[in-house]
């Protein structure tokens, strides 16, 4: 990206792309815009064929004053088919990939890509994901007695930050106390429910399950499911859970079984050494699944009676599942079953529910296991709450970066955009349009802690809502929660705490949730970056029928004068933020406000 110009683009949205599901020889027709003025001559398409590249010519297919679209056509050879786009300029050539122009020869990673295999259910392009910590978010008052390993909290205690007891602190949230707050959600405008898991184990977290087979009774049982689902579905919403392929708890009654019958069905679930089992990272409460086990497969992933299969079903119809360390499952020396897994939890939701939503869980490049068959997105933490951390962090932070003995580093602009674009083209278009995008999660610091200031938290907020994805929205952001580590972060819903619930970030966050709503382009559109300066960048969010421009600025900036190919003929209409301008010879101008976010629908 040199400077404020447009330069050619393509996505995998529906201007570039047909909508659909390609099948094994379809021809796909691929568009490219070219700006008028540009230098280039010819535009050329670039596609591998079983292993082989070809390149044929694009034709132009219309043109007017501001701009040049050509076309060509992608065979869809093989079930993934890369392709990228050659045009042809006076005194050389340039690439045009899913990270942009280059001026020099590139490698296929960042290709485009066509797939056959389905992308997620349509109802997710719409779709603001809400992550409930079930031990922290409300009770319901019941009294229940509380396990040997617990250390009973009150609700206003701060949570531990780290040490032993960080997992057995338990507040006594409860699924009852989560469907008497929907209405919360709803004035919020999020429309997915996901819940951290519901197994009962020896934790808070529940990472630990002891059985699939029965909600924790500390959460209610499995009737308080069922009545949570149920609410939750007469009002519109959806429900997620969450799952642990990779292992069990120590306490699991098939590990219980293990060991104490190394011959038994059970004793093959798990991986044995010379010295005991494996568990996961080493913690010796998590022993680990050996998916190479025949008969593991039907008792957990595979088919309707499956744990992914049942919960699917009436009465508790769960939407999808979120599944925990899902890079690691399957994986474990010299075995590498995690795109089988995958593959078979999907077939087995898309037998049980056809339109249910798998979402993996991966904290580094997740790209190797996005093909588009296994998982249909991940928690997006490198494509987009990594960079944005980085962007949006205070001048001289010395916060360690997550997973790194590091302080988190602020990054500029440009830097920025160049990771998203990374991570997003090493994925289909399919799944960088489903990945879920975070601020943070129960396994991060606050957002509000990383960032600051509530007017940098807007910056966030408004390229969380305004970016190709799905928002999750982890609960208690967005009335101001803080916290400096992953476990000190799962604060207690402030319910009775006004002093501290934050009205204007809720309001800001209910505002952005309603402006992603009112915008067809802010869920299906492409991306075309602008441009990316040290504290500002600006992107489009284009459809066929409507065009967004975000310009997020981090600080105070000279403003910008938008170029006739997006200026239109009338003044932008302010989704949120800062009117525009009108310089002297009558162009209309983004402010330089900052820490600030211009949403405009342009005309």
């Amino acid at each position: 990206m040199n400077g404020r110009s447009l330069h050619a683009h393509h996505d995998g949205s529906e201007l570039y792309v047909p909508a659909g599901t390609p099948a094994l020889g379809d021809s796909v027709p691929v568009r490219v815009r070219v700006p008028s003025g540009s230098a280039v001559q010819a535009v050329h398409l670039r596609t591998v064929r079983d292993g082989e590249p070809e390149v044929t010519a694009a034709r132009l297919d219309r043109e007017d004053e501001r701009e040049r679209w050509f076309v060509a056509e992608v065979e869809v050879h093989n079930p993934t088919t890369g392709y990228r786009f050659l045009l042809d300029e006076p005194g050389g050539y340039r690439w045009l990939n899913g990270t942009g122009l280059h001026a020099r020869d590139v490698p296929d990673a960042a290709d485009f890509r066509l797939t056959v295999h389905a992308g997620a259910p349509a109802w997710t392009r719409d779709a603001v994901v809400y992550q409930v910590f079930p031990d922290r978010f409300a009770r319901s008052g019941t009294e229940r007695a509380l396990p040997d390993w617990a250390v009973p909290a009150a609700w206003g205690d701060e949570p531990f930050a780290g040490g032993p007891a960080v997992g057995q602190q338990l507040y006594g949230g409860d699924l009852p106390g989560i469907e008497q707050h929907l209405d919360h959600l709803e004035r919020l405008g999020v429309d997915v429910l996901y819940l951290t898991p519901f197994f009962p184990g020896r934790s808070n977290h529940r990472y630990d399950a002891s059985t699939f087979d029965h909600v924790d009774p500390l959460l209610g049982g499995d009737e308080a499911l069922a009545s949570l689902a149920r609410a939750v579905h007469a009002r519109g919403l959806r429900l997620l859970g969450d799952l642990t392929t990779n292992h069990t708890g120590a306490g699991h009654e098939w590990f219980r079984r293990a060991q104490a019958d190394r011959t038994s069905e059970e004793a093959s679930f798990y991986l044995w050494t010379e010295d005991g089992y494996v568990s996961w990272l080493g913690h010796a409460s998590l022993p680990k699944l050996d998916h190479a086990a025949p008969a593991l497969g039907p008792r957990l992933v595979d088919g309707p009676d499956s744990v992914i299969g049942r919960w699917l079903r009436e009465p508790f119809a769960l939407d999808g599942w979120r599944i925990d360390v899902a890079n690691m499952t399957g994986r474990y020396r010299d075995q590498d079953f995690t795109h089988d897994v995958a593959r078979r939890i999907r077939r087995t939701m898309t037998q049980v529910r056809p339109d249910a939503l798998l979402v993996s869980e991966h904290f580094h490049d997740a790209s190797g296991d996005l093909p588009g068959d296994g998982w249909h997105a991940n928690m997006n933490y490198n494509g987009f709450s990594r960079p944005v951390w980085g962007w949006t962090a205070p001048a001289g932070t010395t916060r360690r970066s997550l997973g790194l003995p590091v302080p988190q580093a602020r990054r500029l602009g440009a830097a920025t955009v160049a990771t998203m674009r990374e991570f997003a083209a090493a994925v289909p278009w399919a799944v960088t349009a489903a990945q879920w995008n975070m601020l943070g999660s129960h396994d991060t610091a606050r957002i509000r802690t990383l960032v600051g200031s509530r007017d940098m938290l807007e910056v966030a907020v408004g390229l969380l809502m305004t970016y190709p994805g799905t928002p999750m929205i982890f609960a208690g952001d967005e009335v101001g929660a803080t916290g400096t580590t992953g476990e000190h972060a799962r604060v207690t819903m402030p319910w009775d705490r006004p002093q501290d619930w934050d009205d204007a970030t809720f309001a800001l966050y209910r505002d952005l949730v309603a402006v992603r709503r009112g915008s067809r382009a802010l869920r299906h559109g492409g991306l075309r970056w602008w441009f990316a300066e040290d504290d500002v960048v600006a992107y489009l969010r284009e459809t066929t029928d409507e065009r967004v421009l975000v310009v997020a600025a981090r600080a105070p900036w000279p403003g910008a004068v938008l170029p006739d190919a997006l200026a239109g003929a009338g003044v932008p209409e302010v989704l949120h933020g800062p009117d525009p301008v009108r310089t002297t010879d009558g162009a209309v101008a983004v402010p330089g406000h900052g820490p600030a976010v211009a949403v405009w629908r342009l005309a």
